[in-house]
C-alpha cells in the first residue's frame, strides 16, 4: 500500500526535481498528481517512464491526499497550504513561509529526524534554505564531535536559486558576450550574472545584511542548536546549478583534522573527496544530479585553538530543495504515516 502524493509547482524547477527523485528512489506511490497555476494546466509532465497531465491548483481538493510537496513561492504558498492542511494532507513546503514559525518544524533528515513528531501541529513541515541545507549536513557531526561554537560561511550559489528565468539571464547574456552581440540587460539580477559575482541575494535588511545571509544563522540555529553562532555573506555566481561553500568552524574541544575526515566519511548524506592534489577537490559542475553533499579541502584553522576549515558543494536543486523534501516525505512515511 502506497501514498497518495500530490506535487505542487510541478512545472518549476525544484517541482520537475522533485518528480524525477520520487521516481528514482521508487518512492511507494498509489498515486500521484502534478499541479501548477491555470496557465500550464493540461501540459504534461514526465514522471519516470509515465506522462503526467498537469492540474490546476485552484480547482484541486486535497482531501483524501496523504502528502503535499510544495514547491511554488511563498505568496501562493501562504493560499493554498492551509488549505491542504485542513484537508488532511501533510505539506512540505520548500518556500521560506513557514520556516520561522516555531510550532512548525524545519528538517533536514540527516540532522534532525526526531523534529518530524511537530508536524502534527499544523500539518506542515517545512523544508529549509538551499545553503543552509548542504551546511548543517556537514555540521551536525563536527558538533556531535567536538562542540561548535561558531560559523564563518561564504556561500557561492548558482542561479539556478533564483529559477528557470535566472538561467535563461546567464545563458543568454553569456550568449550575447561570445557572440559580440547587442548586450543582454539584466533582469532577474541587479547587475550582470555572467562573468560576474555578485555579492548580493534576496533583499537588504537593516544591519547590512541580506535575508539570504539572515536565513543561514536562524535556521542553522533551529535545525542544529540555537547556541551555535553564524555569520554569512551570500554571493550569486556565474554557475548553472550547484552551491559551493567556504566554510570556517570554531569549537569548544579539540578536533584533529584526521579524526574530523572520519567521522564525515561515516556520517549520512556526506561524500567526502579530500586529496592535496590537483583535482582532488569538488567543484559545483561534479555534483550536478548527485544526492550527496560533498566535503574538500579539510584543513586545519591555524589562527584559533580549535578551528576547521572545509570546501562544501551540493545540487541546490537536490539536496537543497527537492530531494530534502523527499527524504522528509520518507522520514514521514517510516515514523509516523507507515503506509509503504
Amino acid at each position: 500500500m502506497g501514498y497518495r502524493i500530490a506535487v505542487v509547482g510541478a512545472t518549476g524547477n525544484v517541482g520537475r526535481e522533485m518528480l524525477n527523485i520520487l521516481s528514482e528512489r521508487e518512492f511507494p506511490v498509489d498515486e500521484i498528481k502534478a499541479l501548477a497555476s491555470s496557465r500550464s494546466a493540461g501540459e504534461p509532465i514526465e514522471f519516470g517512464s509515465d506522462e503526467l497531465m498537469v492540474g490546476d491548483l485552484d480547482q484541486f481538493d486535497f482531501t483524501g491526499w496523504d502528502i503535499a510537496l510544495f514547491a511554488i513561492g511563498s505568496s501562493a504558498t501562504k493560499k493554498y497550504a492551509p488549505l491542504a492542511a485542513q484537508a488532511g494532507c501533510v505539506v512540505i513546503d520548500n518556500s521560506s513561509l513557514y520556516r520561522y514559525e516555531p510550532d512548525i518544524p524545519l528538517i533536514v533528515p540527516e540532522v534532525n529526524p526526531e523534529a518530524i513528531t511537530q508536524y502534527s501541529n499544523r500539518n506542515i513541515i517545512a523544508n529549509p534554505n538551499c545553503s543552509t541545507a548542504q551546511m548543517v549536513v556537514a555540521l551536525k557531526p563536527l558538533h556531535d564531535l567536538a562542540t561548535i561554537n561558531r560559523v564563518v560561511v561564504s556561500t557561492y550559489q548558482s542561479v539556478s536559486g533564483s529559477g528557470k528565468a535566472a538561467m535563461d539571464e546567464l545563458f543568454d547574456q553569456t550568449k550575447a558576450l561570445y557572440s559580440q552581440e547587442e548586450t543582454v540587460e539584466p533582469k532577474v539580477y541587479p547587475c550582470r550574472i555572467a562573468f560576474n559575482v555578485i555579492p548580493h541575494i534576496d533583499s537588504f535588511m537593516e544591519d547590512g545584511y541580506t535575508r539570504e545571509e539572515w536565513k543561514m544563522v536562524i535556521e542553522t540555529k533551529k535545525i542544529v542548536d540555537p547556541h551555535i553562532d553564524v555569520t554569512a555573506t551570500c554571493v550569486r555566481v556565474p554557475v548553472f546549478v550547484g552551491h559551493s561553500e567556504a566554510v570556517n568552524v570554531e569549537f569548544e574541544n579539540p578536533i584533529d583534522v584526521d579524526e574530523a575526515r572520519e567521522v564525515l566519511k561515516e556520517s549520512p548524506g556526506i561524500m567526502v573527496l579530500d586529496k592535496h592534489e590537483d583535482g582532488g577537490y569538488m567543484t559545483p559542475m561534479d555534483c550536478i544530479g548527485e544526492y550527496a553533499t560533498f566535503i574538500s579541502r579539510l584543513r586545519q584553522d591555524l589562527t584559533i585553538p580549535h578551528g576547521l576549515n572545509f570546501w562544501c558543494v551540493s545540487d541546490n536543486l537536490r539536496k537543497g530543495a527537492a530531494l530534502n523534501a523527499i527524504q522528509i516525505a520518507e522520514l514521514l512515511g517510516r515514523r509516523i504515516l507507515k503506509k509503504g
